[in-house]
């Protein structure tokens, strides 16, 4: 802003209390943007160099706002104030293309011409504040100076800015003369101007600062300039501003369109706000064919002397409103339609991933090769044999044998997950192969247990659902945000699942505040436009209000009956919500357990949507067990248990994985340590400040209102309410309704939050004793904070005084830290590894796990699983060996991040099709450049001639004293003949099923295609 400021750009600024009393340093000298467009020349040192004076941090991947990365020609930068970051490719110096991308997936988006770069902070590394810096640090002992000197900008470094710039401004003073101020509200304006003093004076007293960073609002405001202030309240000195509003006409498009009808005639301009450009075209047909009123769609809204009539514009519109005196009415698309307008930006297309993530892998990882067993990871190494360059991975055995794995079987090696000090293996030995044996006859043998279990279902006759409806589409657009690829990807599996005659039985594994709900909404509705009853079972009251809320407010315009069975109903309600259910005169009931009561009767139930399962007892399991052989099943879980995990990867139930955040999503800092009342006091003030909300959560109910009277005591101005699950369900849901709207600022509670509560206010937690919890609680707390664009924060306490337990221990570091994005797959690994993997399915697996490894114990019993349902297995692959005289890497110049390498050999080693390949070599073009080097061509040659022989059972491919060996091949008399037709040099030796092939009659370039066309010849059927 204050670069567009500096450059005489025409806007209007729009800021807070805390923003405008907040002092900014002054532009030091120029601080022009960098401006990319197609076709002009870049030079990439200087351009690093500029972008890191401007404050942004050079990362190989550009995953939050404020950083860059240059990658080959590739330049990756994500802009302060830019809705998505911005990849720039060039040509030699030219920028030869420019477009956005995608943090979560890194793939490119749309097109665009031309991208300003701003700097992203105050405080930057620019020669002149170097030196400043250099000429302070002399004269005083502050670190910070010093570092600043050498052009390193430490967290925390703006409190320097007084100092390095002689003095702070207001923000008012950077704005040009004559400037006019509008303040809305100024009595609020004023007092919580205050307040943020109030506040600022108590921490520079902690933290003993003495520069002045904040100013009082008349300091700030004072100069000649015109001030506007509108309030609501009316002064019989001021004028006034008549507004309407559509409040009372919102969801009856009716009476609106024959209120705008009439306006148009009086000569207004009225303008519809649709969020895309297919509602609105849908809305012109419809305004056509009900209201008779032809509006025409425009790129903009009409001008102040353009005629009255009617516009449709696509635009991004909370609520609209009528201006008497301009003539203008403003609707917003929520005012015909009553909800909240349907995201407004491009839908990114849903794209097929991996189950597993990347290997992630540092020196002295354990790891499993399914071949060759357990052993230490130990770095990445580029070696030549005879004139052949390869990248190997070395892995040390028992006895310091070394393997060294080429880079095209990486997907035979997983890191080891299944317990702390496993057997290693030794190189050479059968051992490991007699282990995964007799893991393997074990895998058979419970896969058999479970697939009875589950038979009636795999068996039974589902009902098919139809196809997508037009009002499915329309509540689709409706959808308030933008969805996410794994979002879109899950519900479209959700969709294919109900659509087939099999009862369905997924597994949505995504991340708290991922989107999962939205899921589960979508295929409530269309079990619904089916005729069929929903149950959404939820292990919560508190829980189970939202989701109603949720469902209420999301099918509120279509003509279906959403109700709730929990505690929170009387006797008499309950009662009624039961005989309509069984009566059909109910589509959605959202309850907990309650619903699987013996007394509640369906009359034609569908589809049954179970949040967090593993909150239920065996009861409720035995109860949806028999659920699940007549009606489709789909389950929503943040951190699964091993159980479930282990279940859906096997087979026996499918599982979507949402691991992709939202666009505009923090990770939550975390902070675990001992308790302290100033830090607490502190962090309440600060979440306070920013008009937040808290949650503190205590683990005790009978101390609990002494710990809300100490908040209270310790800060007087907040608004203290008190909920845990032993409340009277009145008293309760009214605490939770006054926290949800507000009227509540710090909320001291129990657990009882920990499932899918959604407050996006609310973005600090507190957790007291997180020492008693376990890591599936303390990651599901935290993920009740951070669910909007706000930065949040976790404070996780133990007291000081107690010893803490080992398991204590490794629970309280994991959660410090996984505090990434996309945690909860990885935290519910690591939990397998703490409490042990032996009780994934009970005892009788005990040290099963531990002794391969999870990945390879899936695996196993995945195929297991295959087996006892009765499908052809396609067998476990073993080591296919590829070793022919030609260069298959990625070269450092390229990849040049070790694991990103790592990552793209696994991708291309386990892509099986010509699709799968083009799309991950499409990928590395995106995301590093084009063209492709040949080394790295040759490695999606040798990926499509693994996967052929891997089909025909073939294992080695290799160049062993002066010959071509492969083996195993079989050839019948038939082959024998067209293999003397076509090589006569070569020789098929039937006892060992070998095939040799001189070296001499090799071509020089271009052997694997060789080798390939060879292969098709020998077994094609013609």
């Amino acid at each position: 802003m204050l670069s567009r400021l500096n450059a005489g750009d025409n806007f209007v600024v729009v800021t807070t209390s805390q923003g405008v009393t907040q002092l900014v340093a002054p532009p030091g000298g120029a601080i022009e943007p960098v401006v990319l467009s197609e076709g002009t020349s870049v030079d990439l040192d200087a351009l690093a160099e500029r972008l890191v004076e401007m404050g942004y941090e050079r990362n190989y991947i550009v995953e939050r706002r404020g950083e860059f990365a240059i990658r080959g020609g590739i330049i990756d930068v994500f802009p302060p104030a830019g809705e998505r970051p911005i990849r720039a490719e060039l040509w030699g110096d030219e920028i030869s293309s420019l477009r956005q991308f995608a943090l979560a997936s890194q793939r490119s988006l749309d097109p665009i011409e031309v991208v300003s770069i701003a700097p992203c902070r105050e405080l930057r590394a620019d020669d002149d504040t170097r030196a400043r810096a250099a000429e302070l640090a002399g004269a005083g002992n502050d670190p910070m100076l010093h570092q600043l000197a050498e052009g390193v900008i430490e967290a925390g470094a703006e409190r320097l800015l007084p100092l390095l710039t002689g003095g702070l401004k207001a923000l008012p003073g950077f704005l040009p003369k004559g400037s006019p101020v509008a303040i809305l509200e100024p009595k609020r304006v004023r007092d919580r101007a205050d307040e943020v003093l109030e506040q600022i004076a108590e921490w520079t007293q902690i933290s003993a600062l003495k520069e002045t960073h904040y100013a009082a609002l008349d300091e700030v405001l004072e100069g000649d300039r015109d001030r506007l202030l509108i309030s609501s309240f009316v002064d019989p000195d001021s004028a006034s501003l008549p507004v309407d509003t559509w409040t009372a006409m919102a969801g009856k498009p009716e009476l609106l369109m024959e209120r705008l009808k009439s306006l148009i005639k009086n000569g207004y301009r009225a303008v519809i706000a649709a969020s895309l450009h297919e509602t609105a075209e849908r809305l012109q047909q419809n305004l056509k064919t009900t209201a008779g009123t032809s509006f025409a769609i425009s790129d903009t809204a009409p001008t102040e002397d353009a005629p009255a009539g009617g516009t449709i514009v696509v635009a991004d519109l909370a609520r609209g409103f009528v201006l008497p005196w301009a003539a203008l009415a403003l609707v917003a698309e929520s005012d015909l339609t009553g909800r909240r307008s349907g995201a407004a930006r491009q839908r990114i297309q849903a794209k097929r991933r991996e189950t597993s993530g990347p290997l992630d892998l540092a020196g002295g990882d354990l790891v499993v090769h399914e071949v060759h067993g357990i052993g230490r990871y130990i770095e990445m190494v580029e070696r030549e044999l005879l004139g052949v360059h390869r990248e190997y991975l070395v892995i040390e055995y028992l006895k310091g044998d070394r393997l060294y794995v080429p880079s095209d079987q990486v997907d035979l090696v997983s890191k080891y997950v299944g317990g702390e000090l496993p057997k290693m293996s030794r190189l050479g030995s059968n051992e490991w192969a007699k282990t995964k044996a007799r893991v393997g006859r074990r895998a058979r043998e419970i896969a058999q247990e479970l697939v009875k279990l589950y038979s009636d279902r795999l068996r039974a006759k589902g009902y098919a659902f139809g196809p997508d409806t037009p009002w499915q589409r329309e509540l689709e657009d409706a959808f308030p945000y933008e969805e996410t690829p794994d979002q879109l990807r899950a519900i479209d599996e959700v969709k294919d699942d109900m659509e087939k005659d099999l009862p369905m039985d997924r597994l949505v594994c995504g991340d708290v505040g991922y989107g999962k709900t939205e899921i589960a909404v979508r295929a409530a509705f269309k079990a619904v436009a089916a005729g069929k009853q929903v149950a959404v079972l939820v292990p919560t009251t508190i829980l189970a209000q939202q989701h109603h809320a949720t469902f209420v407010e999301r099918f509120r315009n279509f003509p279906m009956r959403v109700e709730m069975l929990s505690r929170f109903l009387s006797a008499a309600e309950a009662k009624k919500v039961i005989a309509d259910l069984s009566e059909g005169k109910v589509d959605v009931v959202v309850g907990t357990h309650r619903l699987l009561g013996k007394d509640v009767a369906f009359k034609d139930l569908g589809l049954v949507i179970v949040d967090e399962e593993q909150r239920f007892g065996v009861e409720q399991k035995e109860r949806l067990k028999q659920l699940r052989t007549s009606v489709d099943i789909l389950t929503l879980t943040a951190t699964p248990i091993p159980r479930t995990l282990e279940m859906a990867m096997s087979g026996i139930r499918d599982m979507s994985i949402v691991d992709t955040p939202p666009e505009d999503r923090h990770p939550v800092m975390t902070y675990v340590g001992d308790f302290d009342e100033e830090a607490l006091s502190s962090a309440i003030r600060r979440e306070l400040l920013r008009d937040g909300q808290v949650f503190y959560v205590h683990h005790r109910v009978d101390t609990i209102q002494s710990i809300a009277r100490r908040i209270q005591d310790l800060v007087p101005d907040a608004r203290v309410g008190v909920a845990h699950g032993q409340m009277d369900e009145n008293q309760l849901e009214q605490t939770m309704l006054e926290f949800g709207d507000a009227k509540t600022n710090v909320l001291v509670c129990t657990t009882i939050i920990e499932s899918g509560l959604d407050i996006p206010t609310c973005n600090t937690l507190i957790v007291e004793r997180a020492d008693l919890l376990g890591l599936s609680q303390m990651y599901q707390l935290r993920g009740r904070v951070g669910r909007a664009h706000e930065r949040a924060y976790a404070y996780l306490f133990f007291p000081p005084e107690r010893a803490l337990t080992e398991h204590a221990h490794e629970r309280l570091k994991t959660i410090a830290e996984h505090t990434g994005l996309g945690s909860g797959f990885r935290i519910a690994m690591r939990d397998l590894e703490i409490r042990g993997a032996g009780n994934l399915l009970g005892a009788e697996q005990h040290g099963h796990i531990s002794e391969i490894g999870f990945d390879l114990y899936v695996k196993l019993m995945s195929q297991a699983v295959e087996e006892a349902k009765g499908a052809l297995p396609p067998g476990l692959e073993g080591e296919v060996r590829i070793d022919l005289p030609l260069n298959a890497f990625i070269p450092k110049d390229y990849v040049s991040d070790e694991n990103l390498r790592l990552e793209s050999y696994r991708r291309i080693a386990s892509a099986r099709t010509d699709e799968e390949l083009a799309e991950v070599r499409n990928e590395l073009i995106d995301r590093y450049g084009s063209p492709v080097p040949g080394v790295v061509e040759a490695l999606f040659e040798v990926a499509k001639l693994r996967a052929l022989m891997a089909k025909l059972g073939i294992n080695e491919a290799a160049t062993v004293a002066r010959n071509l060996r492969i083996r195993p091949i079989e050839l019948e008399d038939s082959r024998q003949i067209r293999l003397q037709r076509i090589l006569p040099s070569a020789q098929w030796k039937p006892e060992n099923r070998t095939l040799l092939v001189p070296e001499r009659v090799m071509p020089k370039t271009g052997v694997v295609e060789w080798v390939t066309d060879l292969l098709q010849q020998l077994t094609s059927a013609g």
